[in-house]
């Protein structure tokens, strides 16, 4: 029997691995090294491939599909967001795409955002940085004051399961007022939380810390940038934990620069991997004192990464095994 050629474009957490391999009808190939593949290397590796495991950084489009060739049937995205694969063509060619959405990736996500709070209200980043160089000679009343977070007015930007996870945390356990945005209205979310619906010019004006949590697409590209960002308070923290492209990156680093806004958390970035999208304008993230960086490790726990490794093998063998999907994307 002809076994489904699997192409897996880089070295995931073991337990889908060991899933796949279990499966007689698959022949699995993995890219053998750890770093991210090259376009080249990404065209050749998957040529002849039934099935794509993709990661979000690299680009499935026709160039990809056409490289493939006429057997791929799947592509499976170790992600959660899918704007990385081009859902048209992939429709076009009666290609299946499903993404590695699982409950753990919405609560790991959710306390990485609200660490960035905490970073950013308590100046975590600062104090660490002075105290390792050596600074800290004697206690002082007014050295490094921060902000609480308790009592204050979070704005959720996109209410979904991310935003949701991060509402029960701040509402239980830091009595935070909240705000929320979004294409509809969540019931529940108002009467677990009494979080408020508003716009998001509403948001952006009464809230002291923003989280973003909406899936890039056209409508949400720059959803904020200069009109958005002069609307914060210039107390307010600014947290994305969800597409970099979502905040227009030029006008956040001369707001932060002027300080327009008390600071950003950004675990994503407009020109990933590049923190810099524009070299000639001497303006970059990384010379900000007000922001907190993380690369892109919003999900970045053993459980869930592990829990995406499952997932995404969990589509591969329901595909083959003749059944729908679990995550299967509607496209």
């Amino acid at each position: 029997m002809k076994k489904l050629k699997v192409a897996i474009t880089r070295d995931i957490p073991d337990e889908g691995l060991k899933l796949l391999a279990k499966d007689k009808r698959l022949a699995v190939k993995v890219f053998p090294h750890d770093r991210a593949i090259r376009r080249g290397e990404l065209l050749r590796f998957v040529r002849g491939a039934d099935v794509i495991l993709s990661i979000l950084t690299e680009k499935i489009d026709k160039r990809v599909m056409d490289a493939a060739g006429k057997n791929l049937k799947m592509i499976a995205n170790y992600a959660v967001g899918f704007d990385n694969v081009d859902l048209k063509e992939a429709a076009k060619r009666g290609i299946l795409v499903t993404n590695a959405a699982h409950p753990n990736v919405s609560e790991t996500v959710a306390e990485h955002a609200i660490a960035l709070m905490f970073a950013l209200a308590h100046r975590l980043v600062e104090v660490d940085a002075f105290t390792r160089a050596g600074k800290y000679k004697a206690w002082g009343p007014k050295m490094f004051l921060g902000t609480d977070l308790i009592g204050k007015t979070v704005g959720i930007v996109g209410a979904g399961a991310i935003g949701q996870a991060i509402v029960r945390r701040l509402y239980d356990g830091f009595g935070v007022d909240i705000l929320y945005a979004d294409v509809k209205r969540n019931p529940l979310l108002e009467t677990r939380c009494r979080a408020r619906f508003v716009t998001l010019s509403e948001l952006l004006k009464r809230s002291d810390f923003v989280s973003l949590h909406v899936p890039l697409l056209p409508a949400t590209r720059h959803l904020i940038g200069k009109k958005e960002l002069a609307m914060m308070k210039p107390t307010a923290f600014l947290v994305n934990t969800s597409r970099g492209p979502i905040v227009d990156e030029k006008a956040l680093v001369k707001a932060l620069a002027k300080r327009q806004i008390g600071g950003a958390g950004m675990d994503v970035y407009e020109c990933e991997p590049f923190i810099d999208c524009d070299p000639s304008d001497n303006l970059e993230l990384r010379t900000m004192d007000n922001a907190v960086l993380t690369p892109h490790t919003a999900s970045a726990t053993i459980e869930t990464r592990q829990a995406m490794s499952r997932t995404a093998a969990e589509n591969i063998l329901a595909f083959v095994a003749g059944r729908r999907p679990p995550n299967l994307l509607k496209i």
